[in-house]
């Protein structure tokens, strides 16, 4: 075969450092705007961005010729530098330094899509903390709860 074709969607997951509340109604739309315009400049296609005051959910199909870990820097580093350049936050604002990034099939995008949309309710009753453990139990991930907050 002469081309090399893939199709993997990701739910992006990653907080501000220490889960402060920077992410504010004001800034959110053009966070994310600008968060979709690194996605597209990477290669890959943004499907839909979503978040509150303290993390940001992404789902984007992946560029082939990017890691996950490639592009979750460039969206991290990029969008941090934004921030603090177009005065839309703190000079010292950062995300946190790891994050959480998960496949959906092709059969689960809706309702990713959905559970994406539905943050601001979603987090009415939930913290950030026990959002994510949940994802790293649903998915099986392995981890040392000493090591995944900052």
């Amino acid at each position: 075969m002469p081309q090399s074709l893939i199709k993997v969607p990701i739910h992006l997951i990653f907080s501000t450092k220490n889960r402060v509340r920077h992410i504010t109604e004001d800034v959110r739309p053009s966070l994310h705007g600008y968060i979709a315009t690194v996605i597209n400049d990477c290669g890959g296609c943004c499907d839909l961005i979503n978040s509150v005051e303290d993390h940001v959910h992404v789902l984007f199909d992946l560029a082939r010729t990017i890691t996950i870990a490639e592009a979750v820097g460039k969206i991290k580093q990029a969008s941090s530098k934004w921030i603090k350049t177009e005065g839309k936050g703190s000079r010292t604002f950062s995300w946190q330094s790891g994050y959480g990034a998960f496949a959906v099939s092709a059969s689960n995008l809706d309702t990713v899509r959905e559970y994406i949309k539905g943050q601001q309710a979603h987090h009415r009753h939930k913290s950030f903390k026990e959002e994510f453990r949940a994802f790293l139990h649903r998915h099986g991930v392995d981890y040392d709860e000493r090591f995944i907050w900052d």
